[in-house]
């Protein structure tokens, strides 16, 4: 190539740089958001979601996008991290919906309601199943738009001072259980006590309530409570697999260039995979631990769970009688439930059933 045709070919392309720089610079803008977490920075999964959703964000944006988390009650009390994001007092926050069911029933459903979904069938539903639209359609009446960053698998039971045998013996029984599961619990007798995770531990030493629950071995362990009440139950039916979410506020969702909206995403998907591998990872050496210390399982009996069902489905009957964004997403949520387990009886559940079987065999 001849120098003067060199010149002219470099002169184009410093031109198109010159166009394309700005461009590049205005797509990816160096912006600075806050979170509040409803969790406190000693639960280092559940809180841990958030951090590892931020940490992605940061890494995928050359650190342009950097968003700081705040453990609850930094910047706003936990219980109240969706008011703070619907404002636009933080942009975002990292929480479980069902802590909103004061403010309408339907936002359990994106978490966890009793005999829902479990963790995968949670998944399977919000990203291939029609219920991330569903849900979004539903949290922009808040101002806010959602996205799974997190989840804690099939929770617990609970601690309780006494066995539980019958139905007669939830009568009158002081169960710290929070949000629509308490309303369930309720028609069955049980006096629901929605206290944070922070308070727990004192008001079951202190005997204020008689019992607890909150997610599962590694948590609970941490929260101490196998020091206080001997009998753990499992399972936590009334949270088979518990979302817990990213929520935007959506004035500042909409803001975003489009490849912030898209590394958003990506890295909430992350932080949901994140949560439920690493409490798959540390609940067997925890219950272990538990065992070993004394703690006395219990799983709950035919009896019991049979009647928190009838209780359930009869709560679903009134609520969607009077709300008809509670009636469309248990409807749904329930029809995908139905052809799920179709599918986890033939195949998961039997696998599994015969693996359990088998691992006690020598």
């Amino acid at each position: 190539m001849k120098r003067r045709d060199f010149l002219k070919v470099s002169a184009t392309g410093a031109a198109v740089a010159a166009v394309a720089s700005p461009a590049i610079a205005q797509s990816s803008p160096e912006i600075k958001w806050r979170m509040t977490s409803s969790f406190p920075k000693s639960l280092d999964t559940i809180y841990g979601g958030a951090t590892e959703f931020s940490k992605y964000v940061a890494e995928m944006t050359d650190n342009k996008f950097q968003i700081q988390v705040f453990q609850a009650g930094e910047l706003v009390p936990g219980l109240q991290a969706l008011d703070a994001t619907s404002k636009n007092t933080v942009e975002m926050c990292h929480t479980a919906s069902y802590y909103y069911v004061g403010k309408d029933p339907t936002f359990a459903i994106y978490s966890s309601v009793p005999f829902g979904l479990n963790a995968r069938q949670q998944n399977s539903w919000w990203y291939q199943g029609g219920g991330m639209e569903l849900g979004n359609e539903f949290f922009q009446k808040f101002g806010v738009i959602g996205f799974h960053a997190g989840n804690t698998g099939t929770q617990m039971g609970g601690w309780f001072r006494k066995e539980i045998k019958t139905v007669a013996d939830l009568s009158g029984l002081k169960f710290r259980i929070g949000g629509i599961a308490g309303q369930v619990l309720q028609k069955v007798g049980v006096i629901p006590q929605q206290i944070a995770g922070g308070d727990i531990y004192p008001a079951l030493e202190k005997g204020t309530i008689d019992a607890a629950e909150w997610v599962g071995p590694y948590d609970d362990e941490k929260l101490g409570f196998q020091k206080v009440a001997k009998y753990y139950y499992y399972p936590g039916f009334w949270e088979g697999g518990t979302a817990v979410h990213t929520f935007c506020n959506l004035e500042k969702w909409n803001s975003l260039p489009k490849n912030y909206q898209a590394i958003i995403a990506s890295a909430a998907a992350e932080a949901n995979s994140w949560m439920a591998a690493r409490y798959d990872m540390q609940n067997p050496a925890a219950l272990k631990r538990l065992v070993a210390g004394g703690t006395q399982l219990r799983p709950f009996t035919n009896e019991v769970l049979e009647a928190c069902l009838k209780a359930t489905n009869e709560l679903w009957t009134e609520i969607s009688a009077k709300n008809a964004d509670f009636k469309k997403s248990i409807d749904a949520m329930q029809a995908y439930r139905s052809d799920q387990y179709l599918w986890w009886q033939v195949a998961e559940y039997t696998f599994d059933s015969f693996m359990i079987r088998s691992r006690t065999r020598g």
